[in-house]
């Protein structure tokens, strides 16, 4: 949730570098807009995740249900993932440039957006280790049932 909110918040930002107009927003590159979508979409699958369980109490826990929780986890998971690796691309096109494309790095001239989105991706990435623990967890249940 703290990794979609900060992305979410990053401000727009324009710099004048050689009188070129360079601007920084979540909404310009595809991979930071699915970025976003996937950590919405992840945290919502949480939040859904945590509510019908609060509300079957022990049903949820039965021994039949530990697979359906691993698919879950598990398309979730790889989802965060997918998000993570996109937006960490990017940033490092963005902090490094792409000589042969003919990019050049921006992070130099836009630091405070470079450094939100940094912040945002690490925290993803570690939502995508807990569900990854989440995973094995329930992939670990759902092989000791009794048939």
């Amino acid at each position: 949730m703290a990794a979609t909110w900060i992305i979410l918040t990053s401000k727009h930002t324009t710099v004048s570098v050689f009188d070129i107009q360079i601007n920084a927003h979540i909404s310009y590159p595809p991979s930071l807009k699915f970025f976003a979508y996937a950590n919405i979409i992840g945290c919502g699958f949480f939040v859904l995740s945590l509510c019908i369980a609060s509300i079957l109490g022990h049903k949820v826990l039965d021994t039949n249900n530990f697979f359906y929780m691993f698919i879950h986890d598990l398309i979730v998971m790889g989802l965060l993932l997918a998000g993570c690796a996109a937006a960490t691309s990017i940033g490092f096109v963005g902090k490094y440039g792409e000589r042969q494309a003919g990019w050049i790095p921006i992070c130099d001239h836009v630091p405070k957006f470079c450094h939100r989105v940094a912040d945002s991706v690490m925290l993803s990435y570690l939502g995508v280790f807990f569900y990854l623990c989440l995973t094995i967890i329930s992939a670990n249940r759902s092989t000791h049932i009794q048939v």
